[in-house]
């Protein structure tokens, strides 16, 4: 029998604003509030199954990644749809962005790994995206490395999750507890991080003082945008509701985030671009998402501003909104 290909692929997603709801001894209920941009940019897989042998081999192009994290989701998967344990997988991981710096890396790699070994044994597309998307939620809430950022996914797009959990759960795959709404707009955003830092979302959503002031605040940030009707008329109270999450938590304080968010501002200041660009933090890497301060206006001066922050150190990428699926 010749070997079985599939493919899979899902964009990143940056949480601007959230709370950590983990109380639930159920992890699909487990998750966040919260609200964030999903991304053009992301994870591609390419999944090689072959007869006569058990097992999984990772490689990864583009940046370095983590090879547990894909032997758990197999695990995971393997015990929904057995038949793919009936193969050895031989698997390439194209990463469009890097892991642990606020990019949904996890989830988004989750749930494009799935979906290549379901396309690859047959299963039909709706089902594997559903099975994908409530497989990578277990992954990041087993794991510990995310809470919202599958929901957000399902939903696409400027999205804002308006329950916590699995947006799927159940053998038959039916919606689940966590509830998304997303819309799409064509802009560009400029992506810039510290490739000397990166942060693991367990030091945070582990950490009680942290988890309670992070909860605190984004209760208080997502109550305006909760209200009324989720569209682009809301860019600019999620880019000021963003703002002040990040102050009200305390996140903007620590050192390394704080350099980058500063680093963002003066080359935006250097090219006269304030009024035109925002740069708001990512939940929770050290990396800032540079936004166009209205919905309606564009960067302008992307090349020169990633040169400015490239030669300040930093590393960046232009991607745009990802599409609602």
């Amino acid at each position: 029998m010749p070997d079985l290909l599939g493919r899979g692929h899902s964009g990143g997603h940056v949480t601007l604003i959230f709370t950590v709801e983990d109380e639930s001894p159920e992890p699909t209920y487990q998750g966040s509030l919260g609200a964030g941009i999903c991304l053009e940019d992301g994870v591609e897989v390419i999944a090689r199954g072959s007869e006569g042998g058990v097992g999984i081999e990772v490689s990864f192009l583009g940046y370095d990644g983590d090879s547990e994290m894909y032997v758990h989701a197999l695990q995971v998967i393997g015990k929904m749809v057995p038949e793919i344990l009936e193969y050895s997988w031989d698997i390439t991981v194209k990463l469009g962005l890097p892991v642990g710096q606020g990019f949904g890396m996890s989830a988004a790699g989750s749930i494009a790994f799935c979906d290549s070994l379901q396309r690859a044994v047959g299963i039909p597309y709706e089902e594997s995206k559903r099975r994908s998307l409530l497989v990578a939620h277990l992954i990041d809430r087993e794991r510990s490395s995310g809470l919202g950022d599958v929901t957000a996914l399902a939903a696409g797009g400027v999205v804002i999750r308006k329950t916590p959990g699995s947006p799927y759960s159940g053998h038959l795959l039916e919606s689940g507890p966590g509830k998304s709404v997303g819309w799409k707009s064509d802009v560009d955003i400029i992506l810039a991080w510290d490739s000397e830092y990166s942060k693991h979302t367990s030091m945070y959503i582990e950490d009680p003082v942290w988890k309670s002031t992070i909860t605190s605040s984004g209760n208080e940030n997502l109550r305006r945008l909760l209200e009324g009707t989720w569209d682009e008329s809301r860019w600019g109270d999620l880019v000021s509701s963003s703002k002040g999450f990040s102050l009200d938590s305390g996140l903007s304080e620590e050192p390394a985030r704080a350099n980058v968010l500063k680093t963002c501002e003066a080359s935006i200041q250097e090219f006269e671009m304030g009024e035109n660009s925002t740069p708001l933090l990512c939940m929770l890497g050290t990396s800032v998402a540079i936004v166009p301060t209205s919905i309606n206006s564009t960067l302008g001066n992307v090349e020169s501003i990633m040169k400015s922050l490239n030669q300040k150190g930093l590393s960046t990428i232009l991607t745009r909104i990802g599409n609602i699926l």
